[in-house]
């Protein structure tokens, strides 16, 4: 079993930056990949960033790349999401989510999912 827990979301301007921290325990293999998935008003869930527990690979959906960064610490089993440059369109709740495999082609890769951090970007 994997726990997850999300902190850092919250209202900002059009503009700033807020960091998104997923606090992970139990069992997490190095083969884990720790996503950020978001889900808008009336909108489906997508991934914007995932990272893998080894730390080697990296994605970022077209929307969000050179704006946020996706990193994770094992000191203390963190993973980040750093967001500049908020758009309005950015507004969504933001899931911290994990999956036992290396890729994550979909959402249906992730077993384990955190309760959410709404991000409210204001124009």
């Amino acid at each position: 079993q994997v726990q997850l827990v999300e902190s850092g979301g919250g209202l900002v301007q059009a503009g700033g930056s807020l960091t998104l921290s997923c606090v992970a325990s139990g069992r997490i293999f190095s083969t884990y990949t720790l996503g950020w998935v978001r889900q808008a008003p009336g909108r489906e869930r997508e991934t914007v960033a995932t990272v893998t527990w080894r730390g080697d690979s990296t994605y970022y959906v077209d929307s969000t790349k050179g704006r946020f960064t996706v990193s994770r610490d094992h000191t203390n089993n963190t993973v980040y999401l750093h967001m500049n440059a908020l758009k309005p369109e950015d507004t969504a709740v933001y899931y911290c989510a994990a999956s036992p495999f290396t890729s994550v082609t979909g959402l249906e890769s992730y077993g384990y999912w955190g309760q959410g951090t709404q991000v409210t970007v204001s124009s």
